[in-house]
């Protein structure tokens, strides 16, 4: 029986079921992999790939969680011309009224405040001089959000991952559909200039045929969550709730655009395993006095999160994650094809025919030749700000497109597909590693899609 058979059997099956119950999302409750049995939804007024935004002289955004992200993403902003940051909401007033003294004496006007409970956003979503909501809360907080601005028919777009389970993925997929306004990740490591030059390189052709990718979020984070303010208040707890890679965005958003991701191929299905635990217990042993409060805790996470994903196209890309451990900073950021592969930490090449033989080359020797646009116009601007730079481009870059009614760089197809290996990896291992569907969230849309996925590295700027 053919997948489109079996699918349209389900979707009779979900309908007659429709009058007792809801139609689960699960992924599979089968033991046949091959198969997602989510029956297809009408997408509301259509598919949201390559639907540009409006045009506008100045946008106007609101951010959602003015802790030590949201403040840091809103100084990108205040840097970049045409932009009035009209509300800003936290649960903490004094963080808010921080933000708020930042646009001040930027020039800006004061932004509205919501601090009413955790829940204020619902009010600040509703306001007409809104463009664009910007979350930066706790990840438990990232669906909410986007829901609330989707339902008040605003553009939106968070911090990573965007969801935490298939469910919450396919209620932004069907939401954004319906309201037809975008619900982007803002993944910045998209615009790091390692990732931008290889991105033009693939697109010029340098790697040949695509073959396969390594992607990781590989960042020794113990300090940081067990610290008493900021994200060790919430950023621990997962760990003691389940075991799965929790952040997979900043590895597998770059490796989509090389393989273009929703743009002729789509992540078909993955499995996972992870180690044993070590790293936060032992750091609780060397670093927690014996009254705290974090000995209750128990880690069920294992440390070191391996998962390998096959696409539709038959590329395969290794996915990592582990923050537990003393290791310096990596995303792996590697891609192998018929005719060059590319290593990140540190950045270097090697291109078939390359005179002397079979070593590498540091990108940056390739700089002139395959430099992206984005980056030949900011460099200057963005040399001094957040993580390397890519922080600024990607402010810049999302300002960019709310302003020229440019169709964004990645879409809510994307921000799903990047956040729902959290869940499935989760999943699989539940599973005893067995592999398992990814959704199709465009509904096959991918087939047909033929615009890059990520910034043009044709236009001018």
């Amino acid at each position: 029986m053919s997948d489109l058979s079996r699918r349209e059997l389900l979707a009779s099956a979900a309908a007659a079921a429709a009058a007792a119950m809801a139609p689960a999302r699960l992924l599979a409750a089968t033991d046949d992999w091959r198969v997602d049995l989510r029956a297809p939804v009408a997408g509301g007024n259509g598919s949201m790939l390559g639907v540009p935004f409006e045009k506008r002289d100045v946008v106007r955004i609101a951010i959602v969680g003015t802790g030590l992200r949201g403040r840091s993403v809103l100084n990108e902003l205040l840097a970049i011309e045409g932009v009035q940051i009209t509300a800003l909401a936290d649960v903490v007033k004094d963080k808010a009224e921080r933000a708020a003294a930042m646009c001040t004496r930027a020039g800006k006007p004061a932004p509205a405040l919501f601090t009413e409970g955790e829940r204020d956003f619902e009010r600040l979503v509703r306001r007409d001089d809104i463009d664009f909501v910007y979350t930066a809360t706790p990840w438990q907080w990232h669906t909410p959000v986007m829901r609330a601005a989707l339902k008040a028919g605003k553009h939106c777009g968070s911090e990573v991952p965007i969801a935490m389970s298939v469910d919450e993925c396919w209620e932004l997929v069907e939401l954004s559909e319906q309201a037809q306004r975008h619900c982007l990740l803002m993944e910045n490591c998209c615009y790091g200039q390692s990732e931008l030059t290889v991105l033009r390189m693939v697109r010029e052709g340098v790697f040949g045929t695509l073959l396969h990718a390594e992607a990781a979020y590989l960042h020794d984070l113990r300090a940081i969550l067990f610290e008493n303010k900021d994200e060790g208040l919430w950023r621990r707890a997962p760990h003691t709730q389940r075991n799965a890679n929790f952040y997979p965005t900043h590895g597998l958003g770059p490796v989509a655009q090389y393989l273009g991701v929703h743009r002729g191929d789509r992540f078909d299905y993955m499995v996972s395993m992870s180690s044993g635990e070590a790293g936060l217990t032992e750091w609780r042993a060397a670093k927690e006095p014996k009254d705290s409060a974090k000995w209750s805790e128990k880690y069920v996470a294992g440390d070191m999160n391996s998962s390998l994903i096959r696409t539709v196209q038959g590329r395969t890309i290794l996915l990592q994650h582990d923050v537990v451990n003393p290791r310096p900073y990596s995303r792996l950021n590697n891609l192998q094809g018929s005719k060059a592969i590319f290593n990140d930490y540190p950045p270097r090449v090697y291109i078939e025919g390359t005179p002397g033989g079979e070593r590498w080359t540091p990108l940056a020797d390739l700089k002139g030749k395959y430099e992206h646009p984005l980056w030949a116009a900011l460099s200057d601007r963005a040399k001094n700000a957040g993580h390397g730079g890519m922080d600024f481009v990607m402010a810049y870059r999302l300002v960019q497109c709310l302003k020229q009614g440019l169709a964004p760089d990645f879409d809510v197809y994307d921000a799903v597909a990047w956040s729902v290996p959290f869940p499935l990896s989760e999943q699989s291992m539940k599973k005893g590693s067995a592999p398992i569907k990814f959704p199709d969230f465009t509904r096959g849309a991918w087939k047909n899609a033929t615009a890059p996925q990520g910034p043009s590295t044709t236009a001018t700027w």
